[in-house]
């Protein structure tokens, strides 16, 4: 199950970034055909392999596998945000989300 899961989450955390499979590759210092492997089911990454590909991201394991999650990268990036507003401000913005929320 998570083996899937994990091949699948690489596909689509990598077209979010718009990149292609072997830039990813080399930009994770592996050979050109990495990722390739990954996604199409020959191979999985070791646990180390994980990490650097969540670092590649910008998220952590816990985002990684959150599968309610399909936006990982940008929530994180909103949460860091959010932590540097105050109280009012993020009650506004709470208010915000709820109508768009509310909307789909």
């Amino acid at each position: 199950m998570y083996e899937e899961f994990t091949q699948n989450r690489i596909a689509q955390l990598r077209m979010q970034k718009n990149v292609s499979a072997r830039d990813m590759s080399l930009s994770l210092g592996q050979n050109n055909s990495y990722i390739n492997q990954i996604e199409n089911k020959k191979a999985l990454p070791s646990l180390q392999g994980l990490f650097y590909i969540c670092e590649y991201f910008g998220i952590t394991p816990q985002q990684f596998f959150d599968d309610g999650n399909s936006h990982p990268a940008q929530i994180a990036g909103l949460v860091a945000d959010m932590k540097k507003l105050d109280s009012a401000s993020l009650e506004h913005l709470a208010a915000i989300v709820k109508e768009l929320a509310s909307n789909k």
